[in-house]
């Protein structure tokens, strides 16, 4: 055998068509780097959620009646069950790609033999872990105040697992896009808080003033979140099935971009 064939052509890939142990590698290390502080990734956005509950079901649980036949307090935990799992899948992406820019320890994940759809992959599904996570727990807690009995299944599954991909993935642009963490504070504060608090959380939309509709149906926070209260409670404010387009084109769309964005090594490349 001759040295040729011991070692193959610069560039050439020797893990296939995909790095499979590098890609669970680099997932691995994402999660490990909440679970690491998992009182502050995990533990404290539950208790605000809990105290979320609390506050409204104390203050207007017994002041306002059912909406369209679901006590108050079960028609706002899945909002804010949901609400929690979008926060926090964008946070970890986020934060992770922030960190590391900041740090200059961004090299530790763009020297290995990982394709930018491998990146992509293994960061992106550890967001979702953290979202699915936190939603969990959550909804563990709330069960020992709330009557939470999911009445579809698919569409809780979905739906949690789809939002929280889709803030895995913005999160990354947000952290790639951001250079110093009052960038990404703006993105979160301006953006993804007003848009989860706009989107039917704390109320039903069929409230609103009809002119206010198409603002509301263009946010598409609003499709994760009726989503999801429809597998929890079987109440929906709109179309599941335009629900599940939206989600998946979104999820498609900005798979896409990110991809793109990694690829051209667009903030993370000097």
């Amino acid at each position: 055998m001759s040295v040729k064939d011991d070692f193959p052509p610069l560039g050439t890939r020797r893990f296939g068509a995909v790095n499979w142990l590098g890609m669970w590698t680099l997932y691995v290390k994402e999660v490990r780097r909440f679970v690491k502080v998992i009182t502050q990734t995990v533990a404290a956005p539950v208790i605000t959620t809990l105290l979320f509950l609390a506050v409204f079901a104390l203050a207007l649980g017994k002041l306002r009646p059912d909406v369209q036949g679901v006590p108050f307090t079960e028609f706002i935990a899945p909002g804010l069950i949901m609400m929690a799992i979008l926060q926090n899948a964008f946070a970890n992406t986020s934060s992770s790609i922030l960190i590391s820019k900041v740090q200059g320890n961004i090299v530790d994940i763009l020297m290995p033999p990982l394709s930018p759809g491998e990146l992509n992959v293994g960061i992106a599904m550890a967001g979702v872990t953290r979202g699915i996570l936190v939603g969990v727990v959550t909804a563990i807690g709330m069960m020992v105040f709330v009557d939470l009995a999911p009445v579809h299944i698919w569409a809780v599954i979905f739906y949690a697992v789809g939002a929280s991909l889709m803030l895995s993935l913005l999160g990354m642009l947000g952290g790639i896009w951001s250079e110093k963490f009052d960038h990404l504070q703006a993105v979160t504060n301006f953006i993804i808080t007003p848009l989860a608090f706009l989107s039917g959380t704390f109320y039903s939309v069929k409230q609103l003033p009809p002119e206010t509709l198409p603002f509301v149906t263009s946010n598409p926070f609003f499709y994760l979140i009726d989503g999801f209260r429809y597998g929890m409670t079987g109440h929906a404010d709109g179309d599941i099935q335009t629900g599940v387009i939206v989600t998946i084109v979104l999820n498609v769309v900005l798979w896409i971009i990110s991809d793109y964005v990694l690829r051209r090594g667009y903030r993370i490349k000097a």
